[in-house]
């Protein structure tokens, strides 16, 4: 199984992040180890001697077929389910590893950082990009997103990472993150909804 993950997929997060509206001119792949991987409600464990530690609420789609140089326009044949997953990330270590030009890997892809909810099937939904999601922690709404509001469709990222890896059944995608991230600390409650649907809840321990 193999986890990715798109970063700078929604304009105002990426303001958020670095102060300026912008669109890459591709998207930004990068893959979390599957230790990274959290399920079945079991709690995160905050790295503290990590720094700060982010949510980053994101709509995930899961594999359900072996495919290679997929067309955009039969990437929808190649999921089959979808959840609201966090992205969770060392921001402080983050920030270090960008400013000195080097990869991510520490800051995103470190035990547990890789938290989905349950599996819904597609076919539910009218469409995977007229769906709405929101984190709450401890009772109240921290982060809302729209997967309209995409900068790179499901569609378009599934054709994507196929070009350079061969996508198996199980293999997850993270499909970026909105506006509204925010730290988490011991003892926080999270819960994860797709539309009106709670599909994630955990402790920060």
């Amino acid at each position: 199984m193999k986890i990715f993950a798109v970063g700078m997929n929604y304009i105002q997060h990426n303001k958020e992040l670095d102060g300026a509206l912008y669109t890459p001119e591709e998207p930004v792949i990068f893959t979390k180890a599957d230790s990274a991987l959290l399920k079945a409600h079991k709690p995160f464990f905050v790295p503290d001697f990590m720094g700060r530690i982010d949510y980053e609420t994101e709509l995930v789609v899961r594999i359900c077929r072996l495919g290679k140089t997929i067309p955009e326009r039969f990437a929808h044949r190649y999921y089959d389910a979808v959840t609201v997953g966090i992205d969770f990330t060392a921001r402080d270590v983050q920030q270090r590893l960008r400013a000195a030009g080097q990869p991510w890997e520490l800051s995103k892809g470190f035990d547990g950082s890789a938290a989905i909810g349950d599996w819904v099937g597609k076919e539910r939904f009218l469409d995977v990009q007229s769906l709405r999601f929101h984190l709450n922690i401890n009772g109240q709404t921290v982060q809302e997103g729209y997967t309209g509001d995409m900068l790179f469709s499901v569609d378009h990222i599934v054709a994507y990472i196929s070009r350079y890896f061969t996508l198996k059944t199980g293999d997850l995608i993270f499909t970026g993150t909105p506006v509204g991230v925010g730290p988490v600390h011991i003892d926080d409650h999270i819960e994860g909804y797709l539309e009106e649907s709670k599909v994630l809840e955990f402790n920060c321990k």
